[in-house]
């Protein structure tokens, strides 16, 4: 029998990662798991096992602690050969995740994380799919509400249209839903400096994919055109705006793997984001705009790493967003498909005629940023556990989508606040 904890929450001091240990408590009781933290103060870590028995009513006084440290190679493997999955919490990951990657792949522990960062992720898939698989780990970001709401859409999706899809569209949408004003911020500094350096260093990513993937695509039509960058869409009846998170990226690079090993024709995705009102569209593309300028420079972003809540109107803090303000926020993803009501049977075979039968559906829930996060975590965790012989390969660095395709996580997810619905077909 392994002496291996199931899971260990790395980073468990952090904004995120205390939600990650709260989740933990009742999950490893649902699941039956055994689990430890992890972080570089053992001081700090006691006070949040204090913290979270005294919120859940659950004594967490026995659950093992791990003191490591980002800049200690033997700390990192140290904890790391403690557990059969990490949930690593630890981000910036373009300045944290690399090291605890390589030290997971060497003591043969699996890898979820809440990346949002195209950068790092499709770097570590270039670097480290293959031993990833040869040492039989999964290593998978992403796995929080960016982008695992849009990945389970767009499979679920794909498991329901009963046809060929070619193109599916996204639209993100939250609101809150609390009786009083939000008065806190809604985002934690720590998306807000992972942001920043997604967009400075967002010229890595066209190198970066030239490797991965040397073999361009055939050109499938027809084509999914952008549409314009301020546009009001008549299905969700709202203004829009691109989404500038990581969706897209990791739902290409899954239609991507189920192109290579799959066999099935890529479907081609584009993500907005919709917003209540022309102005409030307007407004933030403003914002948006300032702050993408701001990233070009050191003083600028100097000046946004330092001044978050001023720069983004009180939407970020240091603190993160108050927990009962947060509980009141829901999020829906609309996900408009077309295709045929034909498959071909090879993938590079076009159709005569345009694409006729047309899907939307909608996958929602609540508190999008962190609640549901941390479940979505850690239940990819569990997944990973449960479901390892359903994954591709042996191992590797998988995006979201095409590591849990065939697995329960889908209905993991709905049975823990996520509704997924067919609202139209036809």
């Amino acid at each position: 029998m392994s002496s291996r904890l199931d899971i260990i929450v790395f980073g468990a001091t952090g904004y995120t990662g205390k939600e990650a240990v709260h989740k933990m408590v009742t999950l490893a009781q649902e699941k039956a798991l055994s689990w430890g933290i992890a972080g570089r103060n053992l001081a700090k870590l006691e006070s949040v096992l204090k913290e979270v028995s005294d919120k859940t009513g659950t004594d967490c006084t026995n659950v093992k602690t791990f003191v490591a440290d980002i800049k200690d190679e033997q700390s990192l493997r140290d904890m790391t050969k403690n557990a059969t999955a990490l949930v690593n919490c630890c981000g910036p990951y373009r300045f944290y995740g690399e090291q605890v990657i390589k030290a997971c792949i060497a003591t043969k522990t699996h890898h979820v994380d809440v990346s949002g960062e195209p950068q790092f992720m499709e770097k570590m898939q270039l670097k480290y799919h293959k031993d990833a698989e040869e040492n039989g780990v999964y290593v998978i970001s992403a796995c929080g509400f960016d982008s695992l709401v849009c990945e389970i859409g767009i499979l679920h999706m794909m498991n329901s249209f009963k046809g060929q899809l070619n193109s599916i569209e996204t639209y993100l949408e939250s609101d809150y839903k609390g009786k009083q004003q939000q008065k806190g911020a809604s985002i934690h500094y720590g998306t807000w400096e992972s942001a920043i350096y997604s967009l400075v260093h967002a010229n890595e990513l066209r190198p970066l994919r030239e490797q991965l993937y040397p073999k361009r695509l055939p050109n499938f039509t027809p084509k999914l055109k952008p549409r314009p960058i301020m546009h009001k869409n008549p299905e969700v009846n709202k203004w829009c705006l691109p989404f500038p998170g990581s969706d897209r990226s990791i739902a290409l690079r899954t239609q991507r793997h189920f192109y290579d090993y799959d066999k099935k024709r890529p479907i081609q995705v584009q993500t907005y984001v919709a917003f209540k009102s022309f102005l409030h569209t307007v407004t933030v593309a403003f914002v948006g705009l300032i702050f993408g300028l701001m990233t070009k420079t050191s003083f600028t972003r100097t000046l946004l790493l330092n001044h978050p809540k001023l720069f983004s109107c009180g939407m970020v803090s240091h603190e993160g967003p108050p927990e009962d303000e947060r509980a009141e926020v829901e999020f829906s993803m609309t996900f408009l498909g077309e295709g045929w009501s034909e498959v071909n049977s090879v993938p590079e075979e076009e159709h005569t005629q345009p694409p006729a039968k047309k899907m939307i559906t909608k996958v929602s829930g609540m508190d999008p940023g962190y609640g549901f996060t941390c479940t979505a975590l850690i239940l990819s965790a569990v997944t990973v556990l449960k479901d390892a012989s359903k994954m591709p390969g042996k191992g590797g660095v998988y995006p979201a989508g095409a590591a849990f395709a065939n697995t329960s996580l889908m209905t993991e997810l709905q049975s823990h606040g996520l509704k997924i619905e067919v609202l139209s077909s036809e």
